[in-house]
């Protein structure tokens, strides 16, 4: 394989985000041609939110742009500030990352547009989990423990949700900012009181007898904590490339639709693809549905100004974002109408 043409600064960071490789990033350098882009480089959240990983088995959007040469990588990084940083910079195109992220690239006024939703799941997938046989039994015991959780994520937000619930601020518990590779092998050694993680991943190493549930966000957590996870682009390939922006998201939409068509087929996809527990997979989409519709509703903007509210009352966000130039809605509609065409 020949090497990747990085010039030494992109090279330190991309090295420098956390970027877990799914593709080798190929041709970093922004794209050249007015017309079209060499390549399209697309970043989530590691395993990846659901459309970016049907993309990924399915190679739809390979598909889409191979008749037009134009490469597409696919990435995931540890967390989604990596991922976030990566697209202001211009090292990535689009991002399917979570709200928090979403929301502190926004207020910082990086050249970015929000323009279509990656999901909006109702069930908050959040778990809360310690030692099988740990003394704690409540959210609320956990005041003064060590939990881990990646700092600035959705879990993040949703944890100090139900602390607060609880009674006890979020500054109250000592924060370890480590995934669940290495969060997993401290809870078992006791050097944690407890993680803080998606429910796939808990719930596999719950069923592995590693660990305990105290708290379910989709059983006892509340509706309005869930907040829609965020489609972005990069501003500057937005404003070069409106039309292949706007073919991306027509197959978003498609794909968001085959899912809620071929439901066993994409939980089974999903499990294959993430390694989750196909159980925590059943109960996240409980309802026959996946959440994948990425109109950006007037109700979506609202919960996304509560959720930016609740940031920086928690001190996870500075700045304020102008929903006005953050959000783009023109490209969802140029992607009706090709499908309307189509």
């Amino acid at each position: 394989m020949a090497p990747c043409p990085f010039s030494p600064s992109r090279r330190q960071i991309v090295q420098g985000l956390g970027l877990v490789a799914v593709a080798p990033f190929a041709g970093i350098l922004p794209a050249r041609a007015a017309d079209k882009p060499e390549v399209i480089r697309i970043g989530s959240t590691a395993p990846g939110h659901l459309k970016f990983i049907l993309y990924r088995n399915e190679k739809l959007l390979e598909q889409e742009f191979a008749k037009d040469g134009i490469r597409v990588e696919l990435a995931t990084f540890d967390g989604g500030g990596p991922a976030s940083v990566a697209l202001g910079s211009g090292a990535i195109e689009f991002t399917y990352i979570g709200n928090n992220p979403s929301l502190r690239l926004g207020a910082a006024g990086a050249d970015v547009k929000a323009i279509g939703l990656s999901s909006w799941v109702p069930s908050n997938e959040t778990l809360i989990v310690v030692r099988p046989d740990s003394p704690l039994k409540t959210i609320a015991e956990l005041k003064g423990k060590k939990v881990a959780v990646l700092t600035g994520t959705v879990r993040h937000s949703t944890f100090a949700k139900a602390l607060k619930e609880a009674g006890v601020s979020v500054k109250e518990v000592e924060l370890l900012n480590i995934g669940i590779e290495s969060s997993g092998p401290a809870l078992a050694r006791g050097d944690i009181d407890a993680i803080v993680e998606s429910t796939g991943p808990a719930q596999k190493l719950v069923e592995a007898g590693g660990a305990r549930v105290i708290f379910d966000a989709g059983v006892s957590g509340k509706r309005e904590w869930a907040v829609p996870h965020v489609l972005s682009v990069n501003g500057t390939f937005a404003r070069t490339y409106p039309e292949i922006v706007a073919r991306l998201l027509a197959i978003d939409i498609k794909t968001a639709r085959w899912a809620d068509a071929h439901p066993e087929e994409t939980i089974q996809i999903f499990v294959k693809e993430t390694g989750s527990s196909e159980k925590a997979v059943r109960s996240t989409y409980n309802e026959g549905k996946f959440w994948q519709d990425p109109k950006i509703t007037n109700e979506a903007v609202r919960a996304l100004q509560a959720e930016e509210t609740f940031m920086a009352e928690a001190g996870l966000l500075k700045g304020k974002v102008d929903y006005d130039k953050w959000i783009d809605r023109s490209f969802y509609d140029a992607a009706l109408k090709r499908l309307a065409n189509n």
